[in-house]
């Protein structure tokens, strides 16, 4: 299986880094090709593969979408916790002045591969409380999962059909 896997890091996401590193880990030993990057609450027109460096090394989320093809599979994990003008507005992003909203962005990955789930660490039961959860689930055609057993489950069982 060929994966794309976007972290989200910061803010929010700070309380499951430990749990998103054991997911990475376990997870690269399962795929045969696993591409991972970096992002920061929604999905913009960069990302980065080193969080460290993430000012300096940006790669545009355009060229990646033209370097994989459809055929990879797509894992976000992030908690989707933001204010909502980070999803609906250009210049929404809270780490520079983005030209074009969020959701445009998750459109785009949506419309290139079909494949494409979010794993969310936040309880399914809080969901409906944070706008913007709502609203990336429906960017993503409801394949939102909570990040536990069996919404890695159900998560992995989407991508392998």
């Amino acid at each position: 299986m060929k994966v794309l896997i976007f972290f989200d890091v910061g803010g929010s996401m700070d309380p499951y880094v430990k749990l998103c590193e054991e997911l990475f880990s376990a997870a690269k030993t399962e795929f045969k090709h696993l591409e991972y990057f970096y992002f920061h609450n929604c999905l913009y027109d960069y990302v980065w593969k080193d969080n460290h460096r993430r000012r300096e090394e940006q790669i545009s989320t355009f060229d990646l979408i033209h370097k994989y093809s459809s055929d990879y599979k797509v894992i976000f994990v992030g908690d989707a916790s933001m204010a909502p003008y980070e999803v609906t507005s250009p210049g929404g992003s809270v780490e520079y002045n983005n030209d074009e909203a969020g959701a445009i962005w998750m459109q785009r990955m949506t419309k290139a591969y079909d494949k494409l789930v979010w794993l969310n660490p936040v309880q399914e039961k809080y969901w409906d409380y944070t706008p913007s959860i709502t609203m990336l689930k429906e960017l993503t055609e409801q394949k939102m999962f909570p990040l536990t057993l069996g919404g890695l489950e159900k998560g992995m069982s989407l991508l392998s059909r």
